[in-house]
C-alpha cells in the first residue's frame, strides 16, 4: 500500500508495497489529493534508472537503508553483529501517524512517522532485541531523502557567549557530518541543519531542515554522492550501545520541517507546533536575576535594597542565583550541598522570600543539581557517585554526578523536593555548567529527563528554566520540560541581537530569556546605550540582569517605563508570528512579531556595525496583510536612538499610513542609526 499524509501544505508519500522496508517517495510540498492509482503511478515513476557498473536493480532508499541493498551512505540503523537485509513486517496508519515495523536479523525495528497539523514531520525509532544474545547498536537515526535542488546548507556552531553562529556552505560529493561529544548540546551545537535551494534566506527559498530533540550527544548530517540520493540525517550519537535480550532502545524524536518560504517558513511551522504542546500556561513574568548584580556577594543586607528596587521598576519574578547554599563563596566549592548557608542567611531564606512576595513578586532559585564540587560534603561522602574519575580534569572546578545511579537520582529529588516544600518557590533556574567528558551521554540524559518529570509531577506549579553555561542546552527535548531557556550568558545587546535572531528560528520568543544588562557588558567590555539594551531585551521573555541599586533615579524611571511597555505588548510579543527581515547590509538586523490576525506588529531595526552605504536601504515591514491599511509610528522604548544625521526621514515626525503591500514591497527609510543603536516601530491596522 502507498500512504499519503497531508497537512498544512506538506505531503509525505510512503511506499510500503512488497516485502522490503517502506521508502519515502516524497516529502515536501503538498501534492494535492491523489487517488490510489495516481500514488502507485507516482511511486513507479520515481524508480531511477540502472547505471553501468552498479547494482543490477534500481537503488531504493528505504527508512532503514542497508549496505546489502546497495546503500553505501551513512546508515540510519547499524546493528552488530551485522545482519544482511531488513524485511518489512507491517505498516499501519492511525490518523496522522504511520507505524512501520520490520525485522533485521534479531532486531525488531518500529518507526513512528507523524505529520502534525502544522506540517512538522517527526520520527521516533524503537529497536528491540528478540534474541537470547546481546546486540550492539552503532546508530539509530532518521535518514530523509532530499531533491537534488537542495544544494546549499546551513547549520550552526559557536562558543561560550557566542552561541548559534550560522555557517553556510555548498558541499560537494560526500558527507557533511556534525557530531557532538559534550553530553549536552554544547555552545557549538549544530542545532538545526537545513538544506535548500541556493541563496535561501529568511524570506525566500525552499528548505528542508532537521533537528534532533535531544539534550545529549547527537549526530546530524547532509550526504550527497554520485551513486545515490541526497539525504539529511539525524539521531543520538551512539557509542556501541549494548542491547540485552528483550531490551529495547527508543531513539530521541527527530523533527523535520519543509518550507517554501525561507527560514521564516520553518518558524511558521515549528512555533505553532511547539506552542501546541508547550507547558507555558500564563503570561511570562518580567524576571530579575541576581547573578550580574551581586555574583557571590549574597546577604540580607546586600539583597534587601535590590528587592525593593526590583519591585519599584515593575519586576514580577525575583531569582536568587548561585551562592545561597552552605560554603558557596566562589565557584570552586560546595556544589551538591543544597542546604542554605547559615552564615549568609542566619534565618534561612524565609525572610528574603517573604520580602519578595510581599513586594508582589514571585521567588525563584538557582540550582545545578547534576553537578558536584570535590570540595563538598556530598563528594566526600559519596566519591563513587561521580560520573567520571575524581582525578580527571575539572571544568569550572566541578564534576558531574552519575544520574543513572538510582541512589543519586533519589538523593537529588529528595533535596529539591525538600526545598520546594519548605519554601514558596515558583521557579528554578536549572544550570549545567560543564561538559560531561564521558563517551556516552544517553543514560545520563534519560535519567535527567526522568528526574525533571518526577519533580514536575510533584510540583506542577513550579516553572523551570534550562540554563547551561548560557545557551549550551537548548533543544526540543529539554523544551518539553521547561518554560524558559537562558539564551546566552552574554547580555551585550550586539551579541544578543545575533544570538536571539538565530535561536528564534527554532524556539518561540516567549521561551528566550532576554535581559537588560549593565551599560558596560560584563563579558565583552562594550558599553551600550540604554535605549539599545531596551530594544534588544524587549523581544523575548524579558528580564533584568543588573544591580538596580546603582542606577540613577532617572534611569530607574526609564526602566520602569520599559517594563510597562513590555507588559502592554507582551501578548503580541509572545503569541504573534516571529519574522526576520532579509537585509542587503549585514550590519542592519531587522525583525518583528506580527499578530496572528495581522492587526498589529512590532518591528525592531538594529545597526550592529558600520553600514555599507551612507544611506542604508529602506526597511521592509513583512508579514502584514497586503490589502489592509496600516499606521506606522516610532515606539518610545524609554531612550531615543542614537543617530548621526542632519535631519531624520520626514515620516518619523507624525508616522505614516500606507497599505501593507507598500510596506512589504518598498518599506520605509530609517534614521541614520549609529552602530550599537536600535529603534522599535509599532504598526497598527
Amino acid at each position: 500500500m502507498i500512504h499519503h499524509l497531508r497537512a498544512a501544505g506538506v505531503s509525505l508519500v510512503l511506499d510500503s508495497r512488497g516485502e522490503g522496508v517502506p521508502a519515502i517517495v516524497h516529502w515536501g510540498r503538498d501534492l494535492g489529493a491523489l487517488s490510489h492509482e495516481q500514488l502507485a503511478a507516482l511511486a513507479d515513476a520515481a524508480i531511477p534508472a540502472v547505471g553501468p557498473s552498479s547494482l543490477d536493480a534500481p537503488l531504493r532508499l528505504t527508512l532503514v537503508p542497508a549496505l546489502a541493498e546497495g546503500w553505501s551512505g551513512r546508515p540510519a540503523v547499524s546493528i552488530v553483529p551485522a545482519p544482511s537485509t531488513p524485511h518489512a513486517v507491517s505498516t499501519s496508519r492511525d490518523a496522522d501517524t504511520l507505524l512501520v515495523s520490520c525485522t533485521w536479523g534479531a532486531a525488531l525495528i518500529s518507526i513512528h512517522l507523524t505529520l502534525t497539523a502544522q506540517g512538522v514531520l517527526t520520527q521516533r525509532t524503537t529497536v528491540r532485541n528478540t534474541s537470547d544474545d546481546p546486540l550492539a547498536l552503532d546508530a539509530v537515526a532518521a535518514v530523509l531523502p532530499l531533491p537534488a535542488r537542495a544544494r546549499e546548507m546551513l547549520d550552526f556552531s559557536g562558543r561560550w557567549v557566542h552561541e548559534r553562529e550560522p555557517q553556510r556552505l555548498t558541499p560537494g560529493h560526500g558527507l557533511w557530518l556534525r557530531e557532538t561529544r559534550h553530553g549536552r548540546g554544547g555552545h557549538d551545537s549544530p542545532f538545526l541543519m537545513a538544506a535548500g535551494t541556493p541563496g535561501f534566506d529568511f524570506e525566500s527559498g525552499e528548505i528542508w531542515a532537521v533537528h534532533v530533540a535531544w539534550s545529549g550527544d547527537v549526530a546530524q548530517w547532509f550526504e550527497r554522492t554520485d551513486l545515490g540520493p541526497t539525504v539529511l540525517g539525524g539521531g543520538e550519537r551512539l557509542s556501541r550501545q549494548q542491547l540485552d535480550p528483550d531490551a529495547e532502545y527508543v531513539s530521541p524524536e527527530v523533527v523535520a520541517v519543509w518550507s517554501d518560504a525561507g527560514l521564516n517558513g520553518l518558524s511558521d511551522r515549528l512555533h505553532p507546533w511547539i506552542r501546541s504542546w508547550s507547558t507555558i500556561g500564563r503570561e511570562r513574568p518580567i524576571t530579575l536575576n541576581t547573578w550580574e548584580a551581586v555574583y557571590f556577594d549574597q546577604s540580607p543586607e546586600r539583597l534587601t535594597p535590590l528587592v525593593a528596587r526590583a519591585a519599584e521598576v515593575g519586576v514580577e519574578r525575583f531569582v536568587l542565583d548561585d551562592g545561597w547554599f552552605r560554603g558557596r563563596t566562589d565557584d570552586r566549592r560546595a556544589l551538591g550541598d543544597w542546604i542554605v548557608d547559615e552564615h549568609r542567611w542566619p534565618h534561612g531564606l524565609g525572610p528574603l522570600i517573604e520580602r519578595v512576595r510581599a513586594a508582589g513578586m514571585e521567588f525563584g532559585l538557582w540550582v545545578e543539581p547534576e553537578m558536584v564540587s570535590l570540595d563538598s560534603e556530598l563528594a566526600r561522602a559519596h566519591p563513587d557517585w561521580l560520573l567520571t574519575d575524581p582525578a580527571t580534569t575539572t571544568w569550572r572546578w566541578q564534576h558531574v554526578l552519575d544520574l543513572d545511579r538510582p541512589e543519586v537520582a533519589a538523593h537529588l529529588f529528595e533535596r529539591l523536593d525538600a526545598l520546594l516544600r519548605a519554601h514558596p518557590i515558583a521557579y528554578l533556574k536549572w544550570d549545567h555548567n560543564r561538559d560531561l567528558l564521558a563517551p556516552d551521554s544517553g543514560a545520563q540524559v534519560r535519567a535527567l529527563y526522568a528526574l525533571l518529570d518526577r519533580l514536575r509531577a510533584a510540583h506542577p506549579e513550579v516553572e523551570i528554566e534550562s540554563c547551561a553555561s548560557g545557551g549550551a542546552r537548548i533543544d526540543l527535548g529539554i523544551l518539553r520540560r521547561v518554560e524558559r531557556v537562558w539564551t546566552s550568558d552574554t547580555n551585550d545587546p550586539i551579541d544578543r541581537q545575533r544570538i536571539q535572531r538565530w535561536t528564534g528560528v527554532l524556539v518561540p520568543p516567549e521561551y528566550l530569556g532576554s535581559h537588560l544588562g549593565d551599560a558596560t557588558a560584563h563579558f565583552t567590555g562594550r558599553t551600550s546605550a540604554l535605549g539599545f539594551r531596551f530594544a534588544t531585551a524587549l523581544f523575548g521573555h524579558a528580564g533584568i540582569e543588573s544591580d538596580l541599586t546603582r542606577l540613577t533615579d532617572a534611569d530607574l524611571q526609564l526602566v520602569r517605563r520599559w517594563t510597562q511597555l513590555h507588559r502592554r505588548h507582551r501578548a503580541l510579543l509572545h503569541r504573534g508570528r516571529a519574522v526576520r527581515i532579509d537585509s542587503p547590509d549585514p550590519a542592519v538586523l531587522a525583525h518583528g512579531v506580527v499578530a496572528q490576525d495581522r492587526s498589529e506588529a512590532l518591528f525592531s531595526v538594529a545597526v550592529i556595525d558600520r553600514t555599507d552605504t551612507a544611506l542604508p536601504a529602506p526597511v521592509r515591514l513583512i508579514g502584514l496583510d497586503p490589502d489592509r491599511g496600516y499606521e506606522v509610528r516610532l515606539l518610545d522604548v524609554g531612550e531615543p536612538s542614537r543617530t548621526v544625521q542632519d535631519a531624520p526621514p520626514p515620516w518619523l515626525a507624525e508616522g505614516v499610513r500606507l497599505p501593507g503591500r507598500v510596506l512589504q514591497e518598498i518599506g520605509l527609510p530609517m534614521p541614520l542609526l549609529t552602530p550599537g543603536s536600535a529603534l522599535v516601530l509599532h504598526v497598527t491596522a
